[in-house]
């Protein structure tokens, strides 16, 4: 999020300070919020003075909006407590965490079933968005570079995708100059189809986004229709318009719950995919993957070989010195919990999204969108002719600590708002139970009240 600076003539004194509730104890003088003190405070007055700031978030277990990980082992915790001081980026000095690194990108590849004969190439990121851009960059080389071997223009390329898609795909084509071209929503229609994308294929495609779990409702889209319709696009064209899978929450789902579910490198045009290893990977924020088919898919002038510190450190990202602690955590997991593990976590979440949703589509004014049989995410809208809207449930139920976002679909379906769910590790069926209970004294909040009206806008939620 973009910050401004705060103009401090249009406060008051009251509100340019904090003022600490221990003054008799520790310090008995405001604080400055928006400067830095003249002089030292004591350890435990600031941590307090921020702790109890803090209390002021909602709470993270009762946050049913984000998809990232709320709650690890505590073993886990103190891993990264013990390795926040390494840096991700210096493979001379650390090692090991480099060799964790590489471990981790081999457990993915074949995770994600790439070709046995084929050298799969990839790397940690700070999170999903990154690893995205990471592989659009290297569609657009690649295809720039097939452009440019045939002496055919390179200077209008195009990205297709849903318009579901997260807004990392949108940054990307801005700031990469490339046109981006939506599948629009449409009736029932939430997400791409290969029919639709097609029409929007042409030689200046760099490649096609498939989205394995939508934010807007949790569904995945069909990758292997997408691939098999462009295979003979591209026989029938002579084009090499290729797949990349933003599998940001279902790359580290369907490998567990749908193992037969042909959407990674099983399919030929699928180049590269993308997850967040800090959404149902199950680490604290800060971690996100990226993985090509083959080396051959990552084009040798993205990456940087820099004498850093005394070796030669080979770099592809956007961002350089990040802690090292989060791709630790994401091993931890990888060992502690193995395959049988993430399943059965990922099944217990899925079992509460569908028992959650089911349970919802009983109440009377609901109507599902999606039931989390996908990934353990589901939307559900208010039907018409209630007095009350998606809107106006999120407002109330966040009276009683529940985070639960309300927003409107995108063009062509902006008519459409929503409510969204997604249920991750630690959000059990106890707590399911206890957020029905508070959804029908919501709704019998404003069915008491005839005379209200319901709001159209006003969630500060976003997809």
């Amino acid at each position: 999020m973009m910050h401004k600076k705060v103009d401090l003539s249009e406060l008051s004194p009251a509100d340019t300070m904090l003022t600490p509730a221990y003054g008799g104890r520790a310090v008995n003088e405001p604080v400055p919020k928006y400067e830095m003190p003249a002089g030292e405070l004591p350890p435990e007055t600031v941590y307090n003075l921020i702790h109890d700031e803090l209390m002021l978030d909602g709470n993270s277990r009762l946050n049913l909006a984000t998809f990232v990980t709320t709650w690890m082992e505590p073993q886990a915790a103190k891993l990264m407590a013990e390795t926040f001081d390494k840096n991700m980026i210096d493979k001379d000095e650390y090692p090991q965490t480099a060799e964790i690194e590489l471990r981790c990108v081999n457990i993915l590849s074949r995770l994600w079933n790439a070709p046995k004969q084929a050298t799969a190439t990839g790397c940690s990121t700070i999170g999903s968005s990154e690893a995205a851009m990471l592989g659009g960059m290297a569609l657009k080389w690649k295809w720039r570079d097939r452009r440019k071997a045939q002496g055919k223009p390179h200077d209008k390329p195009n990205m297709v995708m849903g318009i579901n898609v997260q807004v990392c795909w949108e940054k990307f084509c801005r700031y990469w100059e490339i046109e981006p071209r939506f599948v629009p929503m449409e009736g029932d229609r939430y997400c791409l189809n290969a029919e639709e994308a097609l029409k929007l294929v042409d030689e200046n495609t760099i490649g096609v986004v498939v989205i394995m779990g939508s934010t807007f409702d949790g569904r995945y889209e069909n990758v292997k229709e997408v691939n098999d319709a462009l295979e003979k696009l591209n026989a029938d064209t002579g084009w090499e318009v290729p797949i990349h899978v933003d599998g940001a929450s279902g790359g580290m789902v369907a490998p567990f719950l749908q193992p037969d579910l042909e959407w990674d490198f099983r399919l030929p045009l699928v180049k590269s995919i993308n997850t967040s290893g800090h959404k149902f990977g199950l680490v604290y924020p800060g971690v996100g993957w990226i993985i090509w088919r083959d080396q051959a898919e990552l084009p040798d002038d993205l990456v940087f070989h820099c004498n850093y510190l005394g070796g030669d450190l080979p770099n592809f990202a956007l961002n350089f010195s990040r802690p090292g602690n989060q791709v630790v955590a994401q091993y931890y997991n990888f060992l502690r919990l193995g395959q049988e593990g993430y399943r059965q976590i990922h099944e217990a979440s899925r079992e509460v999204a569908m028992f959650l949703s089911g349970e919802i589509a009983k109440i009377g004014p609901f109507e599902l969108i999606s039931d989390g049989s996908d990934i353990p995410v589901f939307a559900f809208a208010v039907k018409p002719r209630n007095n009350f809207s998606v809107f106006d449930i999120s407002d109330k139920m966040r009276e009683r600590g529940w985070l639960l976002p309300a927003y409107t679909f995108p063009k062509n379906r902006d008519d459409l708002a929503v409510l969204r769910a997604v249920c991750k590790e630690g959000f059990t069926r106890d707590m399911a139970n206890m957020l029905l209970i508070d959804l029908r004294r919501a709704v019998e909040h404003f069915q008491s009240q005839p005379e209200h009206t319901a709001k159209v806008s006003g969630s500060n939620f976003h997809h």
